[in-house]
């Protein structure tokens, strides 16, 4: 009981809200709209619980993300999306253990609980816009073998998940950005299967509830940053002003 009162207390309201409303929305969407593939209830709950800790920049998040692209990868296979298998299992998946590693080296001030965010210089932004070209190039051509269904729509899934999970790795608070693009190219990907199989909305309604949840990982993490910045400051100042004083006594 005391581990769901501490649990509960770390999140806000604002956070416990959209949590609580992406989670009601995906499983009701599942019972109307599915009912049968209890797999992808499980993965988009996953998925919707590790956002909400991405967005506190909590570990545990690359820890469900992990698990959700593992679930996510059999899905996909099952309605021949390979691009979106191979993305989940041969990139979003090993790059989330990395991820994850990165976090775990880089707590923010001691607390394992928030990962310190990183800022980009301008030559790596340049040095990830040439890898994601790299990638996607490889990627439509592999996606062009197996004969992967809406392939252009599929390939620019992968640009940008690779751009999201490289950010992420990289802790910087624009990952958000790239899972919320993301989110909007695999809610036209799912909207496309829906036509011929209903179920599918479900999978829509669960990456729509992914995009709010990024919108606000994103706004979050830039509020950290700041935070993070601004404490940063502070005790570099309390530094310089006890070496200061150590070096006034040593005059002395």
């Amino acid at each position: 009981m005391k581990k769901i009162k501490s649990l509960l207390s770390y999140f806000t309201i604002s956070e416990l809200i959209i949590f609580s409303v992406s989670a009601l929305s995906i499983t009701i969407a599942f019972f109307i709209f599915d009912r049968t593939n209890y797999i992808t209830l499980i993965a988009s709950l996953t998925g919707v619980t590790s956002l909400i800790f991405n967005a506190k920049g909590n570990p545990s998040g690359q820890v469900l993300m992990l698990v959700f692209s593992l679930l996510y990868g059999i899905i996909s296979y099952e309605k021949a999306y390979y691009g979106e298998m191979i993305t989940y299992l041969g990139m979003t998946a090993p790059m989330a253990v990395f991820a994850l590693f990165s976090w775990l080296k880089n707590p923010f001030n001691g607390d394992r609980r928030q990962v310190k965010i990183n800022r980009l210089k301008k030559s790596e932004y340049l040095i990830m816009l040439f890898a994601t070209f790299i990638v996607t190039v490889i990627f439509y051509y592999i996606l062009l073998y197996f004969n992967t269904a809406n392939l252009i729509i599929s390939t620019i899934s992968v640009t940008t998940s690779f751009t999201a999970v490289y950010l992420t790795a990289r802790r910087s608070e624009y990952f958000a950005v790239g899972y919320a693009a993301n989110d909007i190219v695999l809610i036209v990907l799912w909207t496309m299967a829906s036509v011929q199989d209903l179920s599918y909305l479900s999978v829509v309604i669960c990456f729509a509830a992914f995009l709010v949840n990024d919108i606000y990982a994103f706004i979050n993490w830039s509020k950290m940053k700041k935070t993070q910045s601004q404490l940063n400051n502070t005790l570099h100042y309390e530094l310089k002003d006890k070496q200061a004083n150590f070096n006034n006594d040593d005059n002395i």
